[in-house]
């Protein structure tokens, strides 16, 4: 997915120049996005296509760290999140974000780890409710649940004092890098003309069309600016008019 190749002009606007190529888990790096905002990004193969995945991490005022999503973390991993501030939570956003469940709650065995429900490996893994958000993190991030969507139980996450959003499922962004099969697939499996936008698989999952267009207006009143979604490139041009159009009704 984060491979060079030439893309329409069109699509190149709404993702960031930051990715870079993925080589190795074990080569994980730390890019700041913004003032107390950092991602990192692991390779994730499905169905031969790189779709990767990012870990952002926020910095609330008090220094402590909220983890968003978990990944093959190694102890090189820890030690640069650890860096940055004293880890506090680590979260996952969706119910199908257990791929890597495991591996964080191992490097991460202490640290309160929330989740929404029907999270597969929640009582195993000593997992707490993502909903309602810790009262710590009041004023800076703010959580809301995806409604009409039962089985995925998406969460949406803002951070005001960067002005970012971030996803898990809910968008795709393959990017400018797209090359050879993700390229295809995007376009042609999953639809998405210009690399950008919500799966089939999601879309299909969606039970109530209403509830979900109004958790959409809601995510709208947020005052974002740039889009930091689970899988793909960051969306850093004209993020609220990418959400209007590809997700209201």
């Amino acid at each position: 997915m984060d491979r060079r190749s030439v893309w329409t002009r069109a699509t190149a606007r709404w993702s960031s120049p930051r990715p870079k190529p993925w080589t190795s888990p074990f080569e994980a790096a730390v890019d700041r996005i913004a003032e107390n905002v950092w991602i990192l990004r692991y390779p994730l193969r499905l169905l031969g296509v790189e779709i990767g995945r990012s870990v952002t991490i926020i910095r609330l005022g008090n220094g402590k760290l909220v983890i968003h999503s978990t990944a093959p973390f190694t102890a090189a991993d820890v030690a640069a999140i650890q860096s940055l501030g004293k880890p506090g939570w680590m979260v996952d956003v969706t119910a199908f974000h257990d791929s890597f469940a495991e591996e964080g709650r191992r490097a991460f065995p202490l640290l309160r780890y929330l989740v929404p429900d029907r999270f597969p490996k929640a009582i195993a893994l000593k997992c707490e409710p993502l909903d309602p958000a810790p009262a710590e993190w009041a004023g800076q991030l703010e959580v809301l649940r995806i409604e009409g969507v039962p089985r995925i139980q998406e969460h949406a996450v803002f951070h005001a004092p960067s002005r970012t959003l971030i996803v898990g499922d809910l968008l795709f962004n393959f990017g400018q890098h797209a090359l050879g099969w993700t390229k295809f697939f995007a376009r042609r499996v999953m639809r998405l003309k210009e690399l950008v936008g919500m799966s089939p698989f999601f879309r299909m999952m969606i039970r109530d069309q209403r509830a979900f267009d109004d958790s959409i207006r809601k995510i709208l009143r947020w005052e974002f600016d740039r889009i930091i979604v689970g899988y793909g490139e960051i969306i850093e041009f004209e993020a609220k008019q990418r959400v209007s159009e590809l997700l209201s009704g």
